[in-house]
């Protein structure tokens, strides 16, 4: 019996189970730890982390930001991290985690999303393609930056 997926905040009862997620090693150089990401979500207002969960078993982790002031039009209303658990990949929830970052950017009138990628083999740029996002031709920090029409 499968359990439906949510997406739900970070609270004192399931922040460990999120530092303990996991991606698969090769994607590792990709996307930095969760705990990280806490870590950065707690200095930065503007970031809006999110669980993907599965009972009581964290599957994923998003974490975008919303800042319509920021100077840098990429980081206004983007994607920062995106970390499915090596287990749970290929059943869809990178897909539900950024409709979930979508959904929330519509909620604060937004009409574009951004997500930026280092290119390799073992990148997401083919996930976020396949989504929909299109390449801007901008690279920034090294990265490339895509985005998303909502």
């Amino acid at each position: 019996m499968s359990t439906e997926v949510v997406v739900a905040e970070v609270t004192a009862a399931n922040v460990r189970k999120a530092c303990d997620l996991r991606v698969h090693p090769e994607q590792e150089p990709f996307v930095a730890p969760v705990a990280v990401s806490l870590a950065e979500a707690y200095v930065y207002p503007s970031a809006w982390p999110r669980l993907l969960m599965e009972g009581e078993e964290v599957v994923g982790f998003v974490m975008a930001g919303f800042n319509p002031d920021d100077e840098v039009e990429a980081f206004r209303c983007g994607i920062w991290r995106l970390n499915i658990s090596a287990g749970a990949q290929g059943r869809g929830l990178g897909r539900i985690a950024v409709e979930a970052v979508a959904a929330e950017a519509r909620r604060r009138g937004n009409t574009r999303l951004t997500v930026l990628w280092e290119p390799g083999e073992a990148g997401p740029e083919a996930f976020y393609l396949r989504l929909g996002f299109r390449e801007t031709g901008e690279i920034l920090f090294g990265e490339k930056v895509g985005v998303l029409e909502l």
